[in-house]
């Protein structure tokens, strides 16, 4: 099953746990690491579930659950319990619930609803984490999610690495690893391979209403505009755009790399007019961005990135740059960053 396929070649890359709460020797006498799975109860999270439980032993590891109900619809705690006993079923332990509140207002995060649930559902991956001792955390993002992150990424204008679209792993700030097996290229692993497998284990998935709700760009995409273009540019579609995200990742982590090593060893807040000069502009913008991020940590947009290139690249006497956090200035051959003050309480 390429499911399990997938996933025991992401268990595999677990790293070795520094010392575990429930010590569980594996045949080493070693403590065998803790992963959980992040379960929904949806088909894609389920069918990861049962893999991981399948795959755990083999691996040298130990799986369990993390179940998080965001109180978005009614219903959603039901939900979670009926998906916490499907872990238990399935022989993951410890299996944790954890209830979460979703900011929906004015106050929320940019993105909306999404971005707010979104958040909240990782910090409550790293609580689970910090509770159980966990290192890793598996969620269950397909190709099918991947062509439609980039789809929206593409309406969004954004750049290689908005196009990379959803990474294989990520590290939270707390030090858990997440990974993601479902996203493997060589695998192939779509929506209809969760549900098949579902149907195929006798396991009955949650219909999550949210996936169905049109007031959401993502459902929007999915409902409407990935099976429009299927049909108008022919089958396919969905899996050239999961193709166009892992090449663009690759081009993407090459610039990042490479800016990173022009950037290393140069002490904050001056950079070079003229080694930024001589760089293509992929770079130059890439090490724009990332000494403001790692000098100030200052988020640059697009557009904030140009008016700071062009003290480079089209210099006339301007004068400073205003962009949030930073006044980025020139004098002689000197590209000067310094922390903008707060404007004055009124």
């Amino acid at each position: 099953m390429r499911i399990r396929a997938a996933v025991r070649a992401a268990l595999r890359s677990v790293p070795p746990s520094p010392a575990q709460r429930d010590e569980d020797p594996g045949p080493h006498g070693r403590p065998r690491p803790l992963v959980l799975v992040a379960l929904s109860g949806g088909a894609d999270s389920l069918a990861l579930a049962a893999s991981t439980a399948a795959e755990a032993a083999g691996a040298g590891v130990r799986a369990g659950a993390a179940i998080v109900d965001h109180g978005l619809q009614p219903g959603s705690a039901a939900a979670a319990d009926r998906a916490a006993e499907q872990a238990a079923s399935l022989g993951l332990g410890p299996v944790i619930v954890q209830r979460v509140e979703v900011e929906s207002g004015p106050a929320s995060v940019t993105g909306g609803v999404e971005a707010s649930a979104r958040a909240a559902r990782y910090e409550a991956l790293r609580e689970a984490a910090e509770k159980t001792g966990a290192i890793c955390v598996l969620t269950a993002h397909t190709r099918d999610d991947q062509a439609e992150q980039v789809l929206l990424g593409l309406a969004r204008g954004s750049g290689t690495r908005s196009l990379a679209g959803i990474p294989a792993s990520r590290m939270l700030d707390s030090g858990v690893l997440v990974l993601r097996p479902l996203l493997d290229e060589r695998r192939g692993v779509d929506r209809a391979t969760t549900e098949a497998a579902c149907a195929e284990l006798g396991l009955e998935p949650w219909n999550d209403p949210h996936n169905s709700d049109p007031s959401f760009a993502r459902v929007r995409v999915r409902a409407h505009a990935l099976p429009l273009l299927e049909r108008q540019l022919g089958p396919g579609f969905a899996d050239a755009l999961a193709r166009t995200a892992d090449l663009a990742r690759e081009d993407a982590d090459a610039l990042d790399e490479l800016a990173r090593e022009q950037l290393r060893g140069i002490p904050a807040p001056d950079l070079s007019v003229a080694e930024l000069a001589s760089l293509p502009a992929a770079l130059r913008h890439r090490m724009i961005r990332l000494a403001a991020s790692e000098w100030f940590g200052s988020q640059l947009s697009r557009e904030h990135t140009l008016a700071i290139a062009a003290l480079v690249t089209a210099w006339r006497g301007q004068g400073p740059i205003h962009v949030p956090g930073l006044v980025v200035s020139r004098a002689g051959d000197r590209l000067t960053l310094a922390a903008r003050e707060a404007p004055p309480a009124q």
